[in-house]
């Protein structure tokens, strides 16, 4: 398996490119922007895009995905069944398919908006904007910040510390230095969250 990240400069967002060593079918995550250097990427790699994972359902993730649908044979899958006029596969918590010959779980961390999606592939977790290096979301309120934290708590620092974070804005991370660094999730008095075994 390969990754790429591809970075907006128009938009300051990352969009992942995941596909096999040898080219063949892929996936994108979260693109934000279709431009001519992710188009060189793609076909560079040999890849035929099949398969979008959108981590959230919101104008400007579909700013690509328009583009990219005039290009390649590609499934949408989101949280919704639909985003404004583009249909998708449903996803929920806990499913997995098989895109890519990769196994995808979508994970569901409550707290934001209600239609946000992180996705595991492996040692890989696709957080949208949920999480990135030292940062939560932003919430509409109190409450609705402390269910977004408690659930990152709950279901992103259980994962294994070597768990790969990569967002939509900024630079990746890993479970291991979110829990030991990130100041709304380290624990006050230096103890480790339980963690699954690896």
């Amino acid at each position: 398996m390969k990754l790429f990240v591809h970075f907006s400069v128009s938009i300051f967002e990352n969009t992942y490119l995941v596909g096999p060593d040898t080219g063949g079918e892929a996936i994108l995550v979260d693109p934000g922007m279709m431009d001519i250097r992710l188009l060189k990427l793609i076909e560079g790699e040999r890849y035929q895009i099949r398969s979008i994972l959108l981590t959230h359902a919101n104008q400007d993730r579909l700013r690509g995905v328009r583009t990219l649908l005039k290009i390649y044979d590609a499934q949408l899958y989101s949280n919704r069944p639909r985003i404004y006029d583009c249909e998708c596969h449903k996803l929920s918590d806990g499913d997995r398919i098989t895109l890519a010959g990769l196994t995808v779980e979508a994970m569901d961390v409550s707290g934001r908006a209600g239609d946000s999606l992180v996705y595991r592939m492996g040692d890989l977790l696709f957080t949208g904007d949920l999480l990135g290096a030292g940062r939560v979301a932003k919430s509409l309120n109190p409450y609705a910040r402390s269910l977004l934290v408690s659930s990152i708590k709950e279901r992103v620092l259980a994962l294994e510390d070597r768990v790969a974070i990569l967002p939509a804005y900024g630079p990746p991370t890993t479970v291991g230095v979110e829990r030991a660094i990130n100041p709304l999730l380290s624990e006050p008095q230096g103890g480790l969250y339980r963690r699954q075994d690896a």
